[in-house]
């Protein structure tokens, strides 16, 4: 393939890649858009494997990757449960900042990438590899403890150092210094030197800086790390001299960045706050043994919750991390479609962090066949809960919390939620009483007109279903 013909394929897959985001702002183009990801990223991979900067003599190296990476993926894409999904994103986020470090390095030993380049442009050229790194061993480090607390290996609590600000001041300082040794190194043996130090500091702040992330920053976190996965990428096209990589990789970056501010104003959260500190103390904790109870809870068994539906003209579902581990979204399917074909009007309300990842409810849903045009999000449903007759909430705890609004104390104080409980009557679906992934209490559950559904969440809507249907 020619030069000229491997830069059209750059610039269409780019233009690929741009309407793939543009199809993803919306779950009714998603599908456009990952098809439209896909074409761009096949023409990507073709154009530079087939490229004039790839020799015959490593042409069967690179296949032979490709069909290992591939056989890998394919597995995963076809073993990984839909309620893996967050740690799978997690992992894969690390493998791209895995991949900025080794280039990185292998460009830094490797004579050719600086040949023929003047003073300046070597300077130039190591300063790409040194951010590159360190953005990749950040990137890589943060996502395998992000993998780790997404698939419940680590717990969700906040390990948070005494001066931990100023643990990551000092690394910070200390990157500094080394980058300015390895500018000044003569050789690349005494470069290397400054170049591992930096890049075990940026090892362990990446560690530092997730371990410190309580549970329910983790949505904030993933897309975080969607960021700067971007900016690893981004950096390696640079070192690379890839224009391709380095288009695609701000186009991540960015846009993970941009979804990260949306998900910390989803929370009433400062970017920088879910960065330096934990959100709660505990994960998933249950309530302090001995500790006073906020009121009585009023259980209700599954043929009175398939009753107050059967009766119900307006309804309300709010899906949250619960319904993905019981994979109960196909029979919620069900039981709305019954109930929209008696005439009920049943709507979702999808809070911007429900679940362990941006968009995790929504991505359930639409595996379901629930319909697009009764997916509401939180802003688009909290005016009509007065008027709901059931609002039933599947395994979701801190976006229904009142406590984010009425009590200033509160670690979500200010926190915007789902009002469910102006409805005429809320229901909510949990095995037990334990508290969410942050660890607060939730006065919703003690509220006159709540009702908790007990179990399973699969277990109890299957019940509720067959009593709908007989």
């Amino acid at each position: 393939m020619s030069a000229n013909l491997a830069t059209v394929s750059y610039i269409g897959a780019t233009i690929l890649f741009i309407l793939s985001l543009g199809g993803l702002s919306s779950p009714v183009s998603s599908r456009r858009g990952n098809l439209y990801g896909m074409i761009g990223m096949t023409i990507a991979v073709l154009a530079t494997v087939f490229g004039p900067r790839v020799t015959m003599a490593g042409l069967p190296w690179i296949i032979g990757a490709m069909v290992v990476g591939g056989s890998i993926g394919l597995y995963a894409a076809r073993t990984v449960q839909m309620t893996q999904m967050p740690e799978l994103v997690a992992l894969m986020h690390s493998l791209v900042g895995l991949a900025a470090c080794l280039v990185g390095f292998a460009n830094y030993i490797d004579p050719a990438a600086a040949a023929g380049l003047t003073e300046a442009e070597k300077h130039i050229h190591e300063i790409e590899i040194y951010i590159g790194i360190f953005i990749g061993a950040i990137t890589f480090s943060g996502s395998i403890i992000a993998f780790g607390k997404l698939s419940g290996k680590i717990g969700g609590n906040p390990m948070l150092l005494p001066a931990r600000h100023w643990l990551n001041l000092a690394g910070l300082l200390v990157v500094i210094y080394f980058g300015r040794e390895f500018l000044h190194a003569a050789s690349v043996a005494e470069g290397m030197t400054p170049l591992i130090v930096m890049t075990v500091v940026a090892l362990l702040f990446g560690i530092h800086m997730v371990m410190a992330i309580g549970g329910a920053d983790m949505p904030v976190v993933v897309s975080m790390l969607n960021s700067y996965s971007g900016w690893a990428a981004a950096a390696t096209g640079f070192m690379l001299s890839n224009d391709l990589l380095i288009v695609t990789g701000a186009l991540v970056g960015s846009s993970g960045a941009i979804l990260s501010y949306i998900m910390c104003q989803a929370m009433n959260r400062h970017f920088i706050s879910v960065i330096a500190g934990g959100f709660g103390t505990t994960s998933g904790a249950t309530p302090v043994a001995g500790a006073q109870p906020a009121g009585e809870v009023a259980p209700i068994l599954s043929a009175e919750t398939a009753e107050l539906l059967s009766e119900a003209k307006n309804v309300i579902i709010v899906p949250g991390y619960g319904m993905a581990v019981a994979q109960a979204q196909h029979t919620v399917y069900e039981i709305t479609r019954h109930l929209r074909e008696k005439g009920v009007n049943v709507r979702f309300g999808i809070h911007p962090v429900a679940g362990r990842m941006p968009g995790h409810m929504n991505v359930l849903l639409a595996e379901a066949k629930v319909p697009y045009d009764i997916v509401f999000e939180m802003d688009e449903l909290n005016d009509d809960f007065p008027t709901t007759d059931v609002a039933i909430v599947i395994g979701a705890n801190d976006i229904v919390n009142p406590a984010a609004q009425d009590d200033p104390a509160s670690p979500i104080a200010g926190m915007p939620v789902l009002e469910v409980w102006k409805a005429k009557t809320s229901i909510v679906m949990k095995r037990s009483m334990a508290s969410g992934y942050a660890g607060v209490d939730n006065p919703l559950f003690y509220k006159e007109n709540n009702r908790m559904l007990f179990g399973d969440a699969k277990k109890m809507l299957d019940e509720v279903l067959v009593v709908l249907k007989t």
